[in-house]
């Protein structure tokens, strides 16, 4: 059985594409999926880099890709009122609703479609307040313990190299975004091609630095 460890930030569009459409990526693999809210933001500063929303053109770019990209896979998504938004209070939220910080994927579907459908301001506090109602969670969304089990994901995903989300860590490998779903099928699935081509892609010499 493979262990996938799933990073994701519910803010992502992206995310919620490979939400999605991943149990039809693993169909025929034995699988164990951990899923691991982290702080998008947060992986953006470490690598000094900026989102996608955050960048004349790339803005608009995304948010059509996104919709064609769920009009073709035939995945509900309307975009939120609003976006980019805060997104902590529904990470907090989904860490908030296991004991151990571990999300199960009906509580990830939730907030997700909590984002993704019906076109609604996604931190909006009424509809904050009804989402936790409905999740029930089994510990203080706004304790200490949440608020730092919520560092320690974002902090355990960059030390393993994560630099955006969605991305599905498999042994020592990383998958990265939802264009990379059938990828992680041929890994798992045993293609060849992961025992040579993978490790000679980082051999590739920097010739500019900027």
């Amino acid at each position: 059985m493979k262990q996938i460890t799933f990073y994701l930030d519910f803010i992502s569009p992206y995310a919620h594409l490979a939400f999605e459409k991943l149990p039809q990526a693993l169909v025929g693999h034995s699988y164990s999926v951990t899923y691991k809210p982290v702080l998008f933001a947060a992986l953006l500063k470490h690598h000094g880099q900026l989102g996608p929303a955050e960048i004349a053109g790339k803005r608009d770019w995304t948010y059509r890709q996104v919709l064609w990209l769920a009009q073709r896979e035939g995945i509900a998504l309307q975009l939120p009122a609003t976006h980019p938004f805060n997104p902590l209070g529904l990470l907090r939220l989904a860490l908030a609703c296991d004991a151990n910080g571990e999300p199960n994927r009906y509580v990830c579907e939730t907030v997700f479609r909590h984002v993704w459908h019906g076109g609604l301001e996604a931190s909006d506090a009424a509809r904050l307040q009804a989402l936790t109602q409905q999740l029930a969670p089994a510990r203080a969304v706004d304790s200490n313990v949440v608020k730092a089990q919520l560092k320690a994901n974002t902090d355990d995903a960059i030390a393993r190299g994560v630099f955006g989300v969605p991305t599905f860590a498999v042994d020592d490998k990383l998958f990265w975004g939802f264009d990379a779903l059938p990828m992680l099928t041929a890994y798992l699935s045993g293609d060849a091609w992961f025992g040579t081509a993978w490790d000679g892609a980082a051999s590739v010499v920097s010739g500019v630095q900027r």
